[in-house]
């Protein structure tokens, strides 16, 4: 590659493409047709922390975006369809919502699971080969699906083939967030004083350099895209392509930001410029807008008619019509399993939690990481505020709505406000009827995928995980989850603890009136909303003569409650809580019903109507 095509940031910043690109690939739109060249430029974990979107920190110091803005038009609010890689891109690449295919789940499909799109399907790449495009895409790729090797006509080693004289639809993917700024220039890196920290973190330190790291990778990836566009400009190019740039995501190292459905994970930046032909400039847009559009968008700048399984609309179409709301979801990121559906519209953003037997902050890949440390320590030792430690370690609701004209780092929870409930019943029904049209994530995910993703490098902390797994003990765990979370799997003693946050309830539930018993993180809490209620555990098989003697329960309620324990339906031994609200261990002397193989466990409950239950753990002693 000539010297002069090569950025010195590029390799220094781009390990994984080492970009330039040579000026071969960029053939000429000709002919009577002149389509344009199309080049999306995907930039990995990449929140709007940009000058032309008016954050303060960087105002000045991505001037190629800036730029870039200026001659065309900035989206301000557009959404990605997911807030993982996988899952976004193969919803962008196709052109439809992920779990409307079988894409939602992440890196899913491959390998021994591998599997293609469904008949008929195609992916936009392929869409352009027929419509006789030349296609790349430099950097990744990871798409839940196998993919023909045609799907691109290039390949690095042999990107040009005289004589074709075909326009192009490319795409360069960039490092993003993910970007190493230890090298980054200090007389170029943020100061952590000028950054604001998000509401929903510790206004700390730490926090702060983060954020500031983020505002360094964004002005390094800007001096890169300076390069890519001065190639169009030095090669004559630049009047036949139109430039997309857009990210897959929010910001990689804050845990509400990446893989969480909230406005940070899924608020995107997005910029187009181009010949006026196609794209006009110097226009800023406040519609709400997905990343499906582009896609779709995309498609009508080549002429190629949209197939019937695109859910997106030319944003420069003479039929468009703004969105009332964009859609999006989350489902199974590495090992840990959801499944989240949210929507946002003018003002606010409705989520639904399908899963609510785990806390918001779930164990992670993140975990070794020092800011996930912090906030985990910080909610064992009680410094973590209130308001954190509900929206990382509290019990997770069925419902969210948060006004984000107010509350952008939606930090307080309106689902339950009365003054709110027509707004709650209205993007509910939205919601609904959007994902009447087809949603895969209600389905669990087939056994060789979670085998794959909670037997391997990843910790499989969810209750999915166990009809795949052996529990030599019978304790109702299986072996790995429990050396997973620091317990013996061979002493087949009876013991639940409730700490561990992708599995709040440990298979615990109830028979009568209760709300939701996956407390906050370590705690079973519900209340009883009927005078008698029961708490069981079947899928035992454990032996009563390993755990002889007594069962030991740290409880608090708020009432005089009866607790009567059943083993395999007889009674076992009984206490009495005094309802004083506070924490006591008390225990159960057990009787001679406690013999052979226990296989279930029931605790009958009686005690006033609204009655307040937290159990800490249960034990053998």
């Amino acid at each position: 590659m000539p010297a002069h095509f090569r950025s010195p940031l590029c390799s220094l910043f781009l390990p994984v493409i080492t970009l330039v690109i040579p000026l071969q690939f960029f053939s000429r739109s000709t002919g009577a047709e002149e389509r344009p060249n199309i080049l999306w430029i995907v930039q990995e974990d990449a929140s709007p922390w940009l000058g032309c979107y008016g954050y303060e920190a960087n105002q000045g110091k991505t001037p190629v975006i800036d730029q870039l803005a200026k001659e065309g038009v900035l989206f301000r609010r557009a959404y990605v369809p997911a807030p993982v890689c996988s899952s976004c891109r193969s919803a962008f690449i196709v052109g439809s919502y992920q779990f409307r295919f079988g894409a939602h789940e992440h890196r899913s499909r491959r390998g021994k699971a591998g599997k293609p799109l469904s008949k008929g399907m195609k992916t936009i790449p392929e869409l352009f080969v027929e419509a006789g495009y030349d296609t790349f895409n430099l950097g990744k790729t990871d798409y839940n699906f196998t993919t023909p090797s045609t799907i691109y006509t290039t390949s690095k080693k042999d990107w040009y083939r005289p004589g074709k004289n075909k326009p192009f639809f490319g795409q360069i993917q960039l490092r993003g967030g993910k970007t190493n700024t230890r090298n980054w220039p200090k007389n170029k890196s943020t100061n952590p004083k000028d950054v604001t920290v998000p509401d929903d973190y510790p206004q700390n330190e730490m926090f702060r350099k983060i954020v500031a790291q983020h505002c360094d990778t964004l002005r390094s990836d800007d001096e890169v895209i300076g390069n890519i566009l001065k190639q169009l400009d030095d090669h004559d190019l630049a009047d036949s392509t139109i430039v997309v740039y857009f990210s897959d995501h929010g910001a990689n190292n804050l845990v509400r930001h990446k893989q969480m459905p909230t406005e940070a994970g899924l608020h995107v930046p997005l910029i187009i410029r181009g010949p006026r032909k196609w794209v006009v400039s110097g226009v800023e847009r406040n519609d709400l807008v997905s990343i499906l559009d582009v896609s779709a968008t995309t498609l009508s700048w080549a002429g190629i008619e949209h197939p019937r399984w695109m859910e997106g609309q030319n944003l420069f179409g003479e039929d468009f019509k703004p969105r009332d709301f964009v859609g999006s979801g989350r489902d199974r990121c590495d090992h840990t399993i959801e499944h989240v559906r949210t929507i946002r519209t003018d003002r606010y953003r409705y989520t639904k939690n399908f899963l609510t037997d785990r806390v918001l902050l779930q164990p992670q890949y993140r975990d070794p990481r020092d800011y996930v440390i912090f906030l985990r320590k910080a909610y064992a030792d009680g410094t973590l505020s209130p308001k954190l430690t509900e929206i990382y370690f509290g019990e997770r609701p069925a419902e969210e709505l948060y006004n984000i004209q107010h509350d952008p780092a939606q930090v307080n929870n309106l689902a339950n406000s009365p003054e709110h409930r027509s707004v709650l019943e209205e993007h509910r029904k939205i919601l609904n009827s959007w994902l009447a049209k087809g949603d895969l994530g209600a389905d669990v995910e087939p056994d060789i995928e979670l085998e794959m993703n909670g037997n391997g490098r990843f910790k499989g902390v969810n209750p999915e995980y166990e009809r795949v797994r052996t529990d030599s003990d019978g304790d109702g765990l299986s072996d790995r989850w429990e050396r997973y979370n620091n317990r013996d799997p061979k002493d087949g003693k009876l013991q639940f603890e409730f700490d561990c946050g992708g599995w709040q309830t440990e298979g615990w539930t109830t028979s009568g009136d209760t709300n939701n018993i996956a407390g906050r993180q370590g705690f079973l809490e519900f209340n009883l909303l009927a005078k008698e209620v029961s708490l069981q555990r079947n899928g035992l098989k454990l032996d009563a003569e390993k755990n002889k003697g007594k069962l030991a329960i740290r409880v608090r309620c708020n009432s005089k409650t009866e607790m009567i324990l059943r083993a395999n339906g007889k009674k076992a031994g009984s206490t009495l809580l005094d309802g004083d609200d506070q924490f006591a261990t008390t225990v159960i002397e057990l009787n001679e019903n406690w013999n052979g193989t226990i296989e279930s466990l029931q605790f009958d409950l009686f005690a006033p109507i609204n009655t307040l239950i937290e159990i800490d753990w249960m034990r053998m002693r």
